[in-house]
């Protein structure tokens, strides 16, 4: 069974040590998210339906809000992966334009080969991860360092369009897949229809479903589960309540479907989240 072996969490967002035997639905993430082997078979992903492999020699890159799939093949070993998932503001103390990370096409591939220095970095910061659970400020130099690679090498950061043509000639978002992205972020365990939230902003559902994914880059299903996935790693990592009374607050009204619902989103169980969650609590607080 899939599970996390170490999970770490700040201002820089995420980074998680997977290990890896079976599949995760399809998703997205509202954070630069980069994927790196740290050992075990080789494997890969699919991106907005294509399969990208991720080896010792390459990495999954994928942008904000990209839908993917961890696509396992059942017949081979398991890997263990090395998920990293990036605020923009954190990016940005690095150099500014890399704040620019949100952008849907920060990645201009979804896959890279990556240097023996970007593997040399990954493999250290697993290890520090897994021997040195609470060693705050080395883990901070490992992770600044493999971003500051790994940006250098997968992004076109130099040439992040800053102008107000470009930024004004962007589509404004319609007024009614607002309303309805606003509602979901407010209260997604108050969402349990998608029907009737289309009926409540004024358009059809074949309407609202086009529409939203054309705005949005996702189907309302994902950016939903996004909601949810986003509020559900905060209370199982920081908080004390029981994982029945999460499930129920986020819409699960039967706490399998949570578990379940959790385990194939973020690739491991609530509870081992949860343990390796507090073995590595406040790491990656400042960036240098």
């Amino acid at each position: 069974m899939s599970n996390a072996l170490r999970i770490a969490r700040g201002r820089f967002g995420r980074v998680a040590l997977l290990d890896m035997d079976r599949p995760l639905v399809r998703h997205a993430h509202p954070h630069c998210h980069v994927l790196l082997k740290v050992e075990g078979a080789d494997t890969q992903f699919s991106v907005r339906d294509r399969l990208v492999p991720l080896t010792d020699e390459s990495a999954v890159l994928i942008n904000t809000w990209e839908p993917h799939a961890y696509a396992h093949d059942q017949a081979r070993p398991k890997t263990v992966i090395l998920a990293l998932y990036i605020e923009p503001q954190w990016l940005g103390h690095f150099r500014p334009n890399w704040a620019a990370s949100h952008a849907p096409d920060f990645f201009a591939s979804n896959v890279g080969s990556i240097t023996p220095h970007i593997r040399s970095c990954t493999r250290t910061l697993a290890e520090a991860m897994v021997k040195e659970p609470n060693s705050a400020e080395v883990h901070e130099v490992l992770l600044g360092e493999l971003m500051v690679a790994v940006i250098e090498r997968f992004a076109d950061w130099r040439a992040v369009p800053n102008s107000i043509r470009d930024l004004a000639a962007r589509p404004v978002l319609d007024f009614r897949i607002r309303k309805a992205v606003e509602r979901i972020k407010a209260t997604p365990g108050e969402i349990s229809d998608l029907d009737l939230l289309a009926a409540d902003v004024g358009l059809s559902r074949a309407h609202f479903f086009r529409l939203f994914e054309t705005s949005m880059g996702v189907t309302p299903r994902v950016f939903l589960n996004v909601q949810r996935l986003e509020r559900a790693v905060a209370a199982v990592a920081d908080g004390s309540e029981s994982f029945a009374a999460i499930g129920d607050q986020l819409g699960f009204s039967v706490p399998a479907h949570f578990s379940r619902f959790f385990h194939d989103h973020a690739g491991s169980s609530p509870s081992i989240f949860r343990n390796v969650s507090r073995l590595s609590a406040d790491v990656f607080e400042t960036p240098r």
